[in-house]
């Protein structure tokens, strides 16, 4: 027999089936939320990986077509390499349960969750979130939970937890706060220009939610958690450190890393580590973690000084930016550039402007969304970095940033009736040291309005850092941390925002979470930096999006038809609407609702294509005046050829004012002439005369 346990979440009953499936498992877990089922597993290897300095764990998030009762797209009718989404909810899981392994864990963990069947109202990310961290708890792998998650909407100024569909599709924030008994340990939001403090006060009541969770948690635990396994640590012994300090003093390690070329710092590393290695050449031991335990002893100088001697590696104020530039139009041709620099990081970003059928079309388990018109992709070559490995193509940590950049930029674009283009930005990692993700915020927004994308106003991203000590208390807020600072400090908090709000937050922290007044700090003091790139640097680089498009940029013409006279449009198996194409190198896009864009980058064409669509879909009227050319001759007459698949004949009697024998005498196939509309003949069909056009 399983156990089965259950509590109301937000209006839904939340249902944890344990020893019902995968009971080989070292911890898992049937999760049910509403309609959605989702197993979670948590799995670990019995011995540490050896040769690695990094704790091994994976998180998989694997979506199934069938559990919305759909069989996947392509030839091979089989669900592929993860979607964007899925890899995104892998890193949101992975997020906040990392910093709760043990630090000296090298054994490979790893842990899945397979979507069985989503109910729309109860989110399966959400589910798989909560699955994750009961399983692990649950299991014998050595984890300091359990931690829980909320989802929380805004609709009409009221917060709403874990909303359904119909209240996503309204909300105007879309945030996760993932929280330990005592702290948040993990945010991620989009967010429609919330204010800081709105923001603040939504965070910490998911927080409160999460404890009530985790209390639920707590009695499943005390009936089925197994004791936490042994294991083999890989903490490099004391003496190491003392004899490192002896060769190596204190002092010398400050002076290594305290500069702001990374180049430099890492040379002064390399040598410090070959010294080292030739001192300890008859210890084997020690030699296997040096590297680690040089990289801790960088760790502790760095922060000592940040957090005791308000010093930080490059010489900056605690609250200072490091040198910032910006510049539109570096590359030519393209339909929009822009470049922003923030010391040893730069990102230039390239906007692409396309016809909206060349949105992206999405097949997942969310019903809401099948399509996407704004797309933000992110690269992070290894040039920028100043190594060298091959690209495979991008990996989980490039989508999760171009995600990020993509969710802060929404909230400002213009709506599709605005400005009827699918619109594709590219973020080119040129050098990278610390928040290229936010850099890549600055530099899209500029590059959007020099491509005369009217985004309502500029959003720009600042990351901030924290060091901490020994108590809540004793702790220090970076703005704008670098590399080394995200490497060795305790948080990469994200936050992108225009002078109204925040449109976007991510958090990453390596402790076991942030008290409120460190949150709030933080908060505070990205408002402040983002304002200041805001008014000092974007603004008089590019102040507002150019009034049109550029030149290599495609046009476009909007016009509304009769949803009845579609069909008329596109013909027979599309003969009509492809032969419009073909005479004029127009894109053409027809809506269900009537509305006809027509995309090119010549202003005759698009005008001729606009005029032959209204022909078609405009009745002949006695007295309307046409241009038609000759298709067809007869012994009574000649057929033209107003627009593609729209005719009319004029009879030979018509032709002329003078009496015309022969129609060849006036008209050759392929002559365009001008002919007035006279109303219906006697068996209902138009007739059309040359000689009653006045002249």
């Amino acid at each position: 027999m399983y156990k089965k346990y259950e509590m109301e979440l937000a209006g839904r009953t939340l249902r944890v089936d344990v020893d019902r499936v995968a009971k080989q498992a070292n911890g898992a877990v049937l999760m049910h939320y509403g309609d959605t089922t989702v197993l979670c597993t948590a799995t670990a290897s019995e011995k540490p990986r050896e040769g690695i300095d990094f704790f091994p764990l994976s998180v998989e998030y694997n979506e199934r077509l069938y559990s919305v009762g759909k069989i996947p797209g392509g030839f091979n009718k089989r669900e592929g390499k993860a979607s964007e989404n899925a890899i995104l909810t892998c890193r949101v899981i992975d997020r906040p349960m990392r910093p709760l392994f043990p630090k000296d864990y090298r054994n490979d963990v790893t842990l899945e969750n397979l979507v069985l069947s989503v109910d729309q109202d109860c989110s399966p990310e959400l589910t798989a979130m909560l699955g994750a961290a009961i399983a692990t708890t649950i299991s014998d792998i050595p984890f300091d939970g359990p931690i829980s998650s909320t989802q929380v909407g805004l609709v009409d100024g009221e917060l709403v937890f874990n909303p359904t569909a119909a209240q996503r599709e309204v909300s105007t924030l879309a945030l996760t706060v993932a929280s330990t008994r005592e702290k948040v340990i993990m945010i991620e939001a989009g967010a429609q220009e919330v204010p800081e403090q709105q923001m603040i006060d939504a965070i910490f009541a998911a927080h409160e939610l999460n404890q009530k969770v985790i209390a639920f948690i707590d009695t499943i635990v005390a009936e089925c958690g197994k004791p936490k396994h042994e294991y083999e640590s890989c903490a490099v012994p004391e003496e190491l450190f003392e004899a490192i300090r002896e060769i190596v003093p204190p002092a010398q390690m400050e002076e290594a890393v305290f500069t702001d070329e990374k180049q430099v710092r890492e040379e002064n590393i390399r040598q410090i580590t070959e010294k080292l290695t030739e001192a300890f050449a008859e210890k084997e031991e020690w030699l296997e973690v040096l590297g680690e335990a040089v990289y801790q002893y960088q760790k502790k100088t760095v922060r000592k000084m940040i957090l005791k001697d308000h010093k930080r590696p490059d010489g900056r104020a605690i609250d200072q930016i490091r040198p910032l530039a910006a510049e539109v139009d570096l590359i030519p041709r393209v339909h929009g550039s822009a470049m922003f620099t923030r010391g040893q990081t730069q990102i230039c970003t390239i906007t692409t402007l396309a016809p909206l059928s060349e949105a992206q079309r999405l097949d997942g388990l969310d019903e809401a969304e099948t399509s996407k018109r704004y797309m933000h992709h992110y690269n992070f070559p290894s040039y920028s970095v100043g190594e060298t490995r091959p690209s495979r193509g991008p990996g989980r940590r490039e989508i999760g940033h171009g995600a990020l950049a993509e969710r802060a930029l929404l909230p400002v674009l213009p709506s599709e009736s605005e400005f009827p283009y699918a619109i594709r930005t590219v973020s080119e990692t040129f050098e990278s040291n610390g928040s290229t993700s936010q850099a890549s915020v600055c530099a899209s927004s500029m590059s959007l309005m020099a491509a005369g994308v009217p985004i309502k106003t500029a959003v720009a991203g600042i990351s901030t850092g924290l060091v901490t000590g020994d108590t809540d208390d004793d702790y220090l807020v970076l703005t704008d941390i670098q590399g080394l600072e995200d490497f060795f400090g305790d948080m990469d908090f994200k936050v992108a925002g225009t002078h109204e709000g925040i449109t976007a937050i991510q958090m990453d922290i390596k402790i076991h979470g942030l008290t409120r007044p460190i949150i709030e700090e933080a908060i505070a003091a990205a408002r402040k930096a983002r304002f200041y790139i805001l008014d000092e640097v974007m603004a008089k680089t590019i102040a507002e999006p150019r009034p049109e498009v550029g030149p290599y940029a495609p046009k476009i013409i909007q016009m509304q038809i009769d949803p009845q006279k579609i069909g008329d449009v596109v013909g027979q198996r599309g003969k009509t609407i492809n032969a419009i194409i073909e005479q004029t190198g127009v894109k053409i896009d027809i809506e269900d609702d009537g509305s006809v864009s027509i995309c090119g980058t010549e202003a005759e064409a698009m005008e001729e294509a606009r005029k032959l669509i209204h022909i078609i879909v405009t009745d002949f009227e006695a007295g309307q005046v046409l241009e038609g050319k000759v298709v067809s001759i007869k012994e009574f007459g000649a057929f033209l050829e107003f627009a593609p698949g729209k005719e009319g004949m004029v009879h030979i009697s018509k032709l002329a004012k003078e009496r015309v024998n022969h129609v060849e005498d006036v008209l050759t196939l392929g002559d365009v002439v001008k002919v007035v509309c006279l109303g219906k003949d006697k068996m209902g069909r138009f007739s059309f005369s040359m000689k009653d056009v006045a002249k």
